[in-house]
Formats: C-alpha cells, structure tokens, sequence
C-alpha cells in the first residue's frame, strides 16, 4: 500500500498550486552570510541537530518559508501538509536539509508534528525578522513571528512598526561616509507614498532597480528622523539634528518635516545663536526664518554680535545685515565687530592678518560701515588707527566732524534709528515754574535705567517771554569714562507756553542697565522754564505688556548751572524699549 503522504488525490486541494513551487524538485537554498541582513534587536537563535532538541512546551508551527518566487511577486500563500517538507514544525534534520530530487522527496514527512499549545500571549512582535546563527552555511535561520499584525490594530502601528525593520523589506539605503555610516531598511512602498523624490527614484521613468542605494551626503541620525515621520508621522528632532533633518526633508521634499523643523528653530531661536541660523535659513532658502532672525539681531544687535556663531557667518550675511537701518547698537561697536569677522575671514582663506588684507575680505561690507554716525572721538580712537581705511577715507572722514558745510563722504551717513515698538517718555517733575537763566554752562543730571533702553531725546523747557528760537548742544555722557555716547547741534522753537519742546539725537543712544550716564543740555537762549519737586526714582509702564522702565536721577557734580535732582532743566527723557 503506497504511503498515504505521496498519493496527489489525497492532499487538500490548497496544497495543489506549492507543488510548483515550495515542493520542486530541489529545496530552496539557505542564504548565506552576505544576504542575510543584521537586525537591531537580535531573536533568539537555533542549532541543527540529528534529532529533535527535548521540549517541555510544545512549539507553535511557523509560517511556511517564502519561496524565492513568491518573494520575487508570485501568488499563493499555501503550504504543504502539517509535518510535511518545508513547512514542517519539527526542528529535526528535514527542516532545512537538503532534500533528495523529486516531489516525493520534497514533501516526504517529518517528525511527528506536536500538539498545538493552548491560546497565550502573542509573542514579542519587536524580535522580527531572519536570524543566522554563527556556526556556518548549515545554520538554521528564524522566521518572522508569526501573525504580528494582529498586535498592531492600526494602519499607523503596522506602519510604525515596520520603521528600520527587515520585515518586508525591499531596499536598503548604505547612509553616511566611512566609519560613521549605517545600513538601514526601508519599503520602497511607504518612501513612495510619503516623498515625490522616491517616488520618481522607485517608480519613475529612470527608476534604480538596486536594491542598495547609496546616500553618502546624508546623515545617518537625519536620515532616520525622515523615515520615521514617513512611517509613522512621528517627528524626532534636536538641536544637535535640527539642520541636518532640514537638508535631508528639503532634499527628499517632504514639507510638513521641513515646517517642523522650522517651528523647532523659531522657538529655539536666541541672540547668541541668530547668526548661526540666520546663514542656515538662507541657505536652504527659508525667508520666514531668515527674518525672524533679524528681528532678533535687530533687538539684541550688542549680544549677537558677541557671540561666537558671528565671525562664522559668510560675507554675503555680513551684508545682508549691515545693510540695515535697525540694527540698534553704536557705530563704533560694529565697526569693531566686523574687524573680528575680517580677522577670522582671513584665517578662513590661509591670508595673513594684516590691514590690507582685512580691507580685501571685507569688500562691499566696509562701504556699509556709517563712519559720519560715530564722534570725532570714536572714530579717531579707532577706525582711524586700525589701518582698514585709506589715507583718503581718513581725511574725508576728519573733514566731515569738524568743517561746516559738511563735506560729501563716500559712506552713508544714514542714521539707524527706525526703531521698532511704540516711543515712550517720562517726565521727572511734578511742577513748572518761572525763570532759568543760561550763560553758557550746561545743565547735567544723572541718571541710570533698569533694563536695556534706546535714547532718542530730551523734551527741554522754552523761554518764558513768548515764542523763542533756541541753539541748543544736547548729549549723553558714560560717567565713569567720561565717553560721549551720542550728541547733536541744533535748535529748537518755542510758543512761550511750559510745555516741553522736543530735542532729537541723529540716533538712538544704547542705554544699558546699571549704568551711569550723564544727560547734558547746553542753551543759548533767553530765560525759560524750569521743573521743581522733582523725583529721584521714576517708572515708566508699558500699556500694552506692562513691562516697566525705572529711572533712577542722581546729582550731577561740578558744572551743571543749577540742574539737580529737585529743580532744574532736562525734565523729559524720550526712549525707546
């Protein structure tokens, strides 16, 4: 009596399309070392043996292997019978030996096959994918847990799941250079669906049919953050990756990681790394960024330009910002900023640091330095020395600060004054009255602010003899060094009333906290108003955010024709926050 295992009318007619295919007349060979790709989480692995290792628990059956045509695309996910060739559960010498030609050979049966267990706990659904064990070319290989899917009861978590993961994976990505790089699994399936550039790279008219791809501009850390959004729209980003994912989703085009990756940067955004970011969204060409970069360097032009990330940028940066009228800092301060930039520019092009060669690498930039904004004082203690400047330049320069009609210059002299926010005062006297003489002494006061302001001007009092021209010199003075921070010439008029009258510097004069500073008036006029009952502590808020502004005042010693803390001239502070 034949076998009942070899007789073809016997078998269940789902095994009748294997016989072609998982029943041929050669088993399908086991892949080697070189095909068999390393998982991140490593399952537990198996030895052959002459017989079946001794169990306690009966194992479940596995799935039956793939093969090489189904993995190619072929239908049919039938096995043959339980215990029988290739899909058997035992674990003894048919299960991956090779069998002898003919179908009968390949479906010949096996070890008894054991009972099925009792339903339990689905297996760990993470320890996936094929395993070799290290013994050699007859190590058994371990196939995916069986029915993992049913763990993952969304679309999003068997998508998820499948991120770097060898279950089903059609190619893989050799990502990075050298040392540093890692070999990664995708599915050209989710990378279509989630990105044009691998759609057209998968399924375009010049698609690769490789199933290596090579990605050797792309950081690995990058490069995963991208799929894991594309898998799962989960976004993985950090300020050591930030920049990185940004390249690679604009590279790849995928906006929405891209949008992510700029909001990161908006809320992460500071004075000392503005600089720094601001090259970056210009590169990749993110207006939105680029500006909201300068609004920060514009606020906190003295911070930015201090910290490190500014001698990194490149020339076309340094422009860009020079070329504006916000930038709220002193002329002489960024004038110094930008020789540490030329000094650093220098090293970056193997020069030597040398004043010609500073004027070279500057180019355009140094136009864009506002030279007539500085005092004579500040521009002969620097600007003057540094050697950048031609002989010409200097003398123009000298020209313009002490000769009147001021001679043309070939650097603007433009002030950056375009202040952003709302202009704001405060008056330090609660009351006015009649007659303050003036015989060419100038009226000071001191004073100090809590936090960081911009001083436009002084609101000063007019004659009390009706409408009245003034001549009138104002500044502000650093007290300690004795430094003229800002200052201007030039005249008012009056209507005889005590109201103030509006004195403007050519630019806003940086007022920092804790500082002394000496406002100074000198007029030439008739007798005017003046303040009394004045106050020492004065406090400005903001109606809008309710940020205050305190002033402190403090007498000025030596000449100050009569100005104090309790009566005098300069009533009114005009600033900016």
């Amino acid at each position: 009596m034949p076998h009942p295992f070899l007789v073809l009318p016997l078998l269940p007619p789902l095994c009748l399309p294997i016989r072609s295919s998982l029943c041929s007349s050669q088993a399908p060979p086991l892949r080697g070392p070189a095909s068999q790709p390393s998982l991140s989480r490593t399952p537990l692995r198996f030895r052959l043996s002459a017989a079946p290792p001794p169990m306690t628990t009966p194992p479940v059956a596995p799935p039956p292997r793939r093969s090489d045509k189904m993995a190619a695309g072929g239908s049919g996910r039938a096995s043959c019978p339980p215990g029988v060739g290739p899909g058997a559960g035992g674990l003894g010498p048919s299960a991956n030996a090779a069998a002898a030609p003919g179908n009968a050979a390949a479906c010949a049966p096996g070890p008894p096959h054991p009972p099925s267990p009792p339903p339990g706990p689905v297996p760990d659904a993470q320890a996936v994918g094929d395993e070799r064990d290290d013994a050699g070319p007859g190590a058994l290989l371990r196939e995916p847990v069986y029915n993992w899917q049913a763990t993952k009861p969304t679309v999003q978590e068997r998508f998820a799941f499948l991120f770097n993961n060898e279950v089903l994976c059609d190619v893989h990505f050799l990502v990075g250079k050298g040392l540093s790089s890692q070999r990664v699994p995708a599915h050209r399936f989710v990378l279509a669906v989630g990105s044009a550039v691998f759609d057209a790279m998968f399924n375009g008219g010049m698609a690769t049919t490789s199933t290596e791809i090579e990605l050797p501009d792309v950081e690995p850390a990058a490069f995963l953050a991208l799929l894991k959004f594309l898998y799962s729209d989960e976004v993985q980003i950090g300020p050591e990756t930030v920049m990185t994912t940004l390249y690679t989703a604009k590279k790849y085009a995928v906006p929405a990681l891209e949008a992510h990756c700029v909001e990161f940067l908006k809320k992460h955004l500071r004075a000392d790394n503005a600089f720094m970011l601001l090259t970056q969204a210009r590169l990749f060409d993110e207006p939105q960024l680029a500006s909201l970069c300068l609004e920060s360097i514009d606020k906190n032009t003295a911070d930015a330009i201090a910290a490190e990330g500014f001698t990194d940028i490149d020339l076309d940066t340094l422009v860009a910002v020079l070329e504006r009228d916000t930038l709220g800092i002193r002329e002489v301060r960024l004038f110094n900023a930008v020789v540490r930039w030329s000094e650093a520019e220098c090293h970056r092009q193997q020069l030597q640091v040398t004043p010609e060669n500073k004027r070279k690498v500057l180019g355009k930039a140094l136009g864009l330095i506002r030279f007539p904004l500085m005092t004579i004082e500040e521009f002969a203690a620097g600007p003057a020395q540094s050697g950048i400047l031609v002989d010409r330049e200097v003398v123009s320069l000298f020209l313009h600060f002490t000769v009147n009609p001021k001679p043309r210059v070939e650097f603007i002299d433009r002030p950056r004054c375009c202040l952003r926010g709302k202009e704001c005062s405060i008056n330090r006297f609660q009351q006015v009255e009649s007659r303050w003489g003036y015989s060419g002494t100038s009226d000071r006061i001191r004073f100090s602010v809590n936090k960081r302001i911009f001083v436009v001007g002084f609101g000063l009092y007019g004659s009390i003899h009706g409408p009245t021209d003034y001549q009138v010199n104002i500044q502000i003075i650093h007290t300690d060094s004795n430094t003229v921070l800002g200052q201007n010439d030039t005249g008012f008029s009056c209507d005889g009333s005590a109201s103030t009258f509006r004195v403007m510097f050519k630019e806003p004069v940086e007022v920092l906290p804790s500082v002394n500073y000496t406002a100074c008036a000198t007029l030439k006029g008739p007798d005017s108003h003046y303040g009394t009952k004045g106050l020492r502590k004065v406090t400005h808020e903001s109606a809008t955010t309710g940020a205050k502004t305190c002033f402190t005042f403090c007498y000025a010693a030596g000449n100050n024709n009569g100005t104090s803390v309790e009566d005098g001239q300069i009533p009114e502070v005009i600033f900016y926050t």
